[in-house]
């Protein structure tokens, strides 16, 4: 499967939201409205060799002077973490209202 094929747009199974793909070059891997994931990938972004798929909840943010400002997901199953740059200045930008309640 291609990364065309991956960053497709979805519904997603928190909140229901219609998610449209990221426009950018990047993976869109969580909901910009709740800001919620699924654990499909296991060690590379767009894998999607994990066989867990709990929900990821959004559990904070941080700062990488690389990448800019990112999600922490926690996954509900079996508690790995994983860390995500926030979609901006996209179709569907974060809900930065959400992600400063995060911090």
């Amino acid at each position: 499967m291609g990364k065309k094929e991956q960053n497709s747009h979805f519904v997603c199974v928190v909140c229901h939201q219609h998610v449209m793909p990221l426009r950018n070059g990047g993976y869109r891997n969580h909901c910009p409205s709740c800001l919620s994931s699924l654990h499909v990938d296991d060690c590379t972004p767009g894998d999607r060799k994990s066989h867990c798929h709990g929900i990821m909840k959004a559990s904070s943010v941080k700062f990488s002077g690389k990448k800019g400002w990112q999600i922490v997901h926690t996954c509900l199953s079996c508690g790995v973490e994983r860390v995500n740059k926030i979609a901006q200045g996209d179709i569907q930008s974060d809900d930065w209202i959400k992600i400063v309640r995060l911090t």
